[in-house]
């Protein structure tokens, strides 16, 4: 099989060297990311760059393979869509048979055309003795004689059947798959995301994944062991997810002694501007040892008091590094529906804004002066000795030491008579792919993983409990932290993959 990928739009308008560096960094990436994709044994994955395309050739013709590259490709940044291309020769430039290109696309389209209206659409390269307009007329004539209710709409069909001439080489493709845009990590320079595990973090992290920019995080621990493992979570799901081909960095930095000399010492009005004025500083000093160029947070103008004008000018002030404000003209709506685009929402739900909690009646317009004499009382020592102390490790790392941190927590790939899984996965994952029961002998339940905590309590405790996900990470986690609130009944359901 072949996939044929289109670069995103802003890339082809760069300049010619420019367009190369970022089509070749996108090429390795796709030959990193593509190798976790389950192929039989000596099937390897080629990736071929073609200036105007790229190209991926597996031999392979398993439709289960088809949709794990798929499901890779629309995740990484660069590439602007794609779709699956069926290939075959022109034989006569001149006097071309039409016969074998109708075949083809009725062999790739006519399942899913039948009671439903369609375009075609025949793009060309080369000299040919013929128009583009006399293929598409050929194809759709075909069409409608051979699939039963088709219609002709060249306006706003149902399905685009896309046909390219290049030359001597006809393809016929597929459905068109929307890529994530952007520009290919790590193209643009290095940041640092002030990561908290809600839903703006996580949105404003991801947008600059997908711009290019190599982004660490930086996470401020103000709730404890339970808040940091679902922010870890966060962090891993957006590397694996969005930019597993490069590493990045989890910085967890304790601010408990910051927040607790904030409370002694800053008024209560201007703890919220003081608090996010310590945030940065202290992400600056992490910025300048990791050598990233700026920082990044989640701010949206106007959703608490700490994110007015005048609040983010002293807020900035505090710090001569640049900050990046991605979702600064954002709505919350338009933030959480990304988040669950990018499947980070049922994660965010879990996390408490805990920088919520410092200021009971927050001054909307902070002064300056006011500010400056708060934190004469503050010890800036305090700041460099949190970074000193701060736990850095490879995001790509949390699921290995989930896995060494779980050797106690049961792992089975069977379920055993009276026991029961729990489906902790999202709604849409468990409505794409979900778990039989009947297959599998035994009870299924389903509770995504941030209510779990919670429900878990209310459960029969003299049952026995098979956490499950789809890779197997968040299951651990989550039985982990079970396990460590005294609870002995459970595990984890991973079940052997097939192929």
């Amino acid at each position: 099989m072949k996939f044929v990928i289109r670069l995103h739009a802003e890339i082809t308008i760069k300049s010619k060297g420019v367009r190369k560096r970022y089509g070749k960094v996108l090429v390795n990436n796709l030959k990193k990311i593509l190798q976790r994709v389950e192929l039989p044994a000596a099937t390897p994955v080629k990736v071929l760059w073609c200036w105007d395309r790229i190209e991926v050739n597996v031999d392979s013709n398993d439709p289960l393979v088809a949709e794990q590259i798929s499901e890779e490709l629309q995740r990484i940044p660069g590439i602007a869509w794609f779709s699956q291309s069926h290939e075959l020769p022109l034989n006569d430039r001149e006097q071309a048979d039409f016969k074998p290109i109708l075949a083809q696309v009725l062999a790739t389209w006519s399942a899913r055309l039948t009671q439903r209206s369609f375009a075609v659409r025949v793009k060309r390269k080369g000299k040919h003795g013929f128009s583009s307009l006399d293929l598409e007329r050929y194809v759709g004539g075909g069409v409608l004689q051979q699939v039963a209710g088709t219609r002709v709409d060249l306006k706003r069909p149902d399905v685009e059947l896309r046909i390219e001439i290049d030359n001597d080489v006809v393809r016929v493709f597929g459905d068109k798959q929307t890529g994530l845009g952007g520009f290919p990590l790590p193209t643009q320079e290095t940041v640092v995301s002030l990561l908290s595990g809600g839903f703006d973090s996580s949105v404003a992290s991801f947008q600059l994944l997908r711009r290019g920019a190599r982004t660490h995080f930086c996470f401020f621990n103000l709730g404890g062991d339970r808040h940091e493992t679902g922010v870890r979570q966060t962090a891993y799901y957006l590397w694996e997810n969005y930019a597993s081909s490069h590493p990045l960095k989890f910085i967890s930095i304790d601010f408990a002694p910051v927040v607790e000399e904030i409370l002694t010492h800053v008024d209560n009005g201007l703890m919220g501007v003081v608090l996010k004025r310590q945030m940065l500083r202290t992400a600056q000093i992490v910025a300048r040892r990791i050598n990233a160029s700026a920082l990044v947070t989640g701010e949206a103008l106007g959703q608490v008091s700490s994110q007015t004008l005048s609040n983010l000018a002293v807020i900035d002030e505090a710090i001569d590094s640049l900050v990046l404000r991605p979702l600064i003209t954002m709505d919350k709506q338009e933030i959480i529906n990304i988040a669950e685009q990018i499947g980070t929402a049922d994660i965010a739900r879990s996390m408490p804004e805990y920088c919520g909690v410092i200021s009971v009646k927050p001054n909307v317009k902070a002064q300056r002066d006011a500010v400056l004499e708060a934190e004469a009382k503050l010890d800036p020592e305090l700041l460099y000795q949190v970074v000193r102390a701060a736990n850095v490790e490879e995001v790509r790392h949390i699921g290995e030491q989930t896995d060494e941190q779980a050797h106690v927590v049961d792992s089975v790939d069977a379920a055993q008579a009276g026991e029961i899984i729990i489906d902790i996965r999202s709604a849409d994952e468990q409505e794409a792919r979900p778990l039989d029961a009947s297959q599998l002998g035994v009870a299924v339940q389903h509770i995504p993983f941030f209510k779990l905590a919670t429900a878990f309590a209310e459960l029969d405790v003299d049952k026995h409990y098979l956490l499950y996900c789809e890779k197997g990470v968040m299951s651990k986690l989550q039985a982990l932290y079970l396990q460590e609130q005294g609870y002995e009944n459970v595990g984890v359901y991973q079940p052997k993959r097939k192929g």
